[in-house]
C-alpha cells in the first residue's frame, strides 16, 4: 500500500514537471515571424488586372513581422493566434508538450473554417500553419476562398520594445 502511494506521488510530480517544462519551452517576448501565404482559391477573378502600381492584395510571397508573445498567449494557446478582428473564433485547442492544434471559425464578410497548427520543439524556433476555406463577401457577391499560410518564427529576446501584443482571439 505504501509503495502505491509513493508511485502515485512520483507520477503526479512527473506530470507537473512535464507541464512546467512544456510551458518553459516557449519564451514570452519578441519573436520575428516570416510567413508565406498561398491561395488555392483567390477572391480575385482569374485574369483580373489591377491598375499599374497597385499591388495585388491577394498575392503571395514571404512577409516578415515582429510579434510580441505574452505569457497569457503561451498559457492559453502556446503560440500567437490569427487576428480576431475578422469575426473569427479559436475552438478545440489541443495543447501538447511542444505543439498545439486548433480550429478557427469565422463569420461575417469572411465566413468559413480552418485549422491552426504550431510546433515549438526548439525553445528559440517555431513553425506554424493555418489553412482556411470559406467565402468572402465582395460587394453583392460572395466569392469562394481558400488559403494556406506557413510561418517560421525566431526568438529575439524577452523585451518586446515598441511591438504591442496582438489581441487574443475569442473562443
Amino acid at each position: 500500500m505504501r509503495k502505491t502511494h509513493v508511485w502515485i506521488t512520483l507520477c503526479c510530480c512527473l506530470v507537473v514537471a512535464i507541464c512546467a517544462w512544456a510551458q518553459a519551452v516557449r519564451k514570452p517576448g519578441l519573436w520575428e515571424m516570416t510567413s508565406n501565404m498561398t491561395w488555392q482559391k483567390s477572391p480575385m477573378p482569374p485574369g483580373m488586372v489591377l491598375p499599374a502600381g497597385v499591388p495585388n492584395p491577394f498575392g503571395g510571397g514571404p512577409h516578415t513581422s515582429q510579434v510580441c508573445l505574452t505569457q497569457a498567449m503561451i498559457d492559453k494557446y502556446g503560440a500567437p493566434m490569427p487576428q480576431a478582428n475578422n469575426g473569427c473564433q479559436i475552438t478545440n485547442v489541443v495543447m501538447k508538450a511542444t505543439s498545439m492544434t486548433a480550429n478557427m471559425v469565422c463569420t461575417g464578410k469572411t465566413a468559413g473554417s480552418g485549422t491552426v497548427e504550431s510546433d515549438w520543439s526548439s525553445p528559440n524556433q517555431a513553425t506554424g500553419k493555418v489553412h482556411f476555406a470559406g467565402t468572402m463577401q465582395m460587394g453583392p457577391n460572395s466569392m469562394p476562398i481558400e488559403w494556406t499560410m506557413i510561418s517560421t518564427s525566431s526568438y529575439k529576446g524577452p523585451d518586446c520594445g515598441s511591438v504591442k501584443p496582438m489581441p487574443m482571439p475569442a473562443n
